[in-house]
């Protein structure tokens, strides 16, 4: 005896496309960073060194001014960009599998996505906003200021994650 399908539902399916949609960003983001190498550290090199916060700023203790740990703090967000996108794909495809499955079988899927939704919580808030934006001073540099990206991404993911994490009605 066969388990009866649910039928296909658009809010299901919706949930999919848009975990699959935040991978595939993610996953470009950490393209981009790889391709354009350069380009993307001076990034990392210019918040970690603290040399375009406020001139009088009390706070320039915290920069970093070794090379290898701009390296080093430039491939730790690569590789969590990779993670996010690994895990929001994942995500994105156990609800596509579940797409038709009972609301448990589905249930049970939807918690793959939140794994993604986390981890790009932690890299795009907590990396770029918390650790970036105000151990960094990210805010007082005019010229390497993520923070407005970064507001956009983590938000982005909060809202998909919050519709996924919605019960089926």
């Amino acid at each position: 005896m066969s388990i009866p399908r649910s039928p296909l539902s658009a809010s299901r399916c919706a949930k999919a496309v848009m975990l699959a949609c935040l991978s595939a960003f993610a996953a470009l983001v950490a393209y981009n960073n790889l391709s354009d190498y350069d380009s993307n550290f001076a990034f990392v090199q210019h918040v970690l060194a603290m040399d375009t916060v406020f001139a009088d700023s009390t706070a320039r203790w915290r920069a970093i001014g070794q090379p290898l740990a701009w390296h080093l703090a430039y491939w730790l967000i690569i590789a969590s960009e990779l993670l996010v996108a690994g895990l929001l794909g994942r995500g994105a495809w156990a609800l596509w599998r579940a797409r038709r499955a009972s609301p448990a079988e589905f249930s049970r899927a939807r918690q793959s996505a939140l794994w993604g939704v986390l981890a790009g919580f932690v890299l795009w808030f907590g990396g770029f906003m918390v650790v970036g934006g105000e151990w960094f001073l990210m805010w007082q540099s005019s010229q390497w200021n993520g923070q407005e990206s970064a507001f956009r991404f983590y938000l982005t993911l909060l809202a998909v994650g919050i519709f996924v994490q919605q019960e089926d009605a």
